[in-house]
């Protein structure tokens, strides 16, 4: 049973020190490249979740659906997500953090 905790502990720390050096690399990047619509909001919005949608976007950074998409399609042309398409709906999908999720969790 205790090996059990541990090894989620150590999963978890892994887990945690990756997504915070994405963070990071996403902010410098963000406030270097993109630097009008950077905000720390639209970088936790990122992280959130795997993935992100346009009224995700508005709704948290509370802006208009209009600039909301336009921060998403350029997000996308800077290879910060990946715009994908179901039904009506576009995700963002942020795939490095995704990539993260996976190979973290093949590990154990």
């Amino acid at each position: 049973m205790l090996d059990a905790v541990a090894e989620t502990a150590i999963t978890t720390a892994e887990l945690v020190e990756g997504i915070g050096l994405q963070m990071r690399e996403a902010k410098h990047r963000l406030r270097s490249e993109l630097p009008k619509i950077y905000s720390q909001d639209l970088l936790n919005n990122l992280f959130r979740h795997p993935y992100t949608r346009i009224d995700y976007v508005q709704n948290e950074l509370a802006i208009t659906r209009q600039t909301a998409a336009r921060y998403l399609d350029t997000l996308t042309e800077r290879g910060f997500v990946e715009k994908h398409r179901a039904g009506k709906s576009n995700y963002y999908i942020n795939t490095p953090l995704v990539r993260l999720l996976m190979t973290v969790s093949e590990e154990t």
